[in-house]
């Protein structure tokens, strides 16, 4: 290994985390049945900040009492208060400061709770957070999004506002962008985030881990044995001064059940 035992009690424990909404209609793989093992995951990889997708202000609740040292962040995308879904950001008092907190929607009008454009079929929302890191004392910024599944310009539309905000909001302080982008790697969403040539271009945190990359390379279970596909569409971005220790996908079951259809992806890194 070429990170010290030091660096690693400085390093930050990341997850993005797309916890599919409470469905009744999924019966043996409904949330009453998998949130102790969301809650488990979370807290035995010792994350510092998950981003969550498809939360329900039920399914955070729930999250939240079986994880005390944490706090969340976010609004439901419907009404901008607690309906609908969340992409909202969880994250360790113990170890984090929240200074600051927003969340915009990805349309024409940003600032409208609610809002949609272009082909997408479901309201979408980016929620933002600066963090103070109370150990190291360094700033950054977390933002975590849930792209539309259907929608392909509202997918694009999507990615260049999402780069465009992180800008105006975080300025050249390091920032973190976790999400279920509904695009796969060579699909023109990623392509677009990771584009060299653009000057607000973002780095996939699996390129540039020190340690090869550890789980499957697809991201979505659909609740069957095992992975579907071979290319993920849950992602860590980075831009600024990260290394990155490792990276991983968590494919844990119980009784050969997931704690949702898609997995958790997990990045341990440092702010240099």
């Amino acid at each position: 290994m070429s990170w010290s035992g030091y660096s690693q009690d400085k390093a930050l424990n990341v997850m993005t985390f797309n916890i599919r909404y409470d469905n009744p209609r999924d019966s043996a793989n409904a949330w009453p049945h998998r949130k102790g093992f969301a809650a488990s995951q979370i807290a035995f990889h010792q994350c510092h900040i998950v981003g969550v997708q498809e939360a329900l202000y039920g399914q955070l609740t729930d999250l939240k009492s079986q994880l005390p040292n944490y706090r969340y962040l976010g609004v439901g995308r419907d009404d901008g208060k607690i309906k609908g879904e969340f992409s909202a950001v969880f994250y360790d008092t113990t170890r984090l400061k929240a200074i600051r907190s927003e969340t915009f929607w990805l349309s024409e009008t940003p600032q409208v709770p609610g809002s949609k454009s272009w082909d997408a079929a479901i309201t979408r929302v980016v929620t933002w957070v600066l963090f103070k890191d109370r150990l190291t004392k360094k700033e950054f910024y977390l933002f975590n999004t849930h792209f539309d599944h259907i929608g392909k310009v509202a997918r694009k539309a999507s990615a260049e506002i999402l780069l465009k905000k992180v800008k105006e909001i975080a300025g050249n302080k390091p920032a973190i962008i976790t999400g279920d982008f509904n695009a796969k790697p060579t699909d023109e969403p990623i392509q677009l985030v990771t584009e060299k040539s653009n000057p607000l271009f973002f780095t996939d945190s699996k390129e540039i881990s020190e340690q090869p990359h550890y789980g499957p390379t697809s991201t979505f279970n659909s609740f069957q044995s095992k992975e579907t596909g071979d290319q993920p569409i849950d992602y860590i971005f980075l831009k600024g001064k990260f290394k990155v220790l490792q990276h991983a996908t968590l494919t844990q079951t119980w009784g050969g059940r997931f704690s949702s259809d898609h997995f958790p992806v997990f990045a341990r890194l440092i702010i240099q």
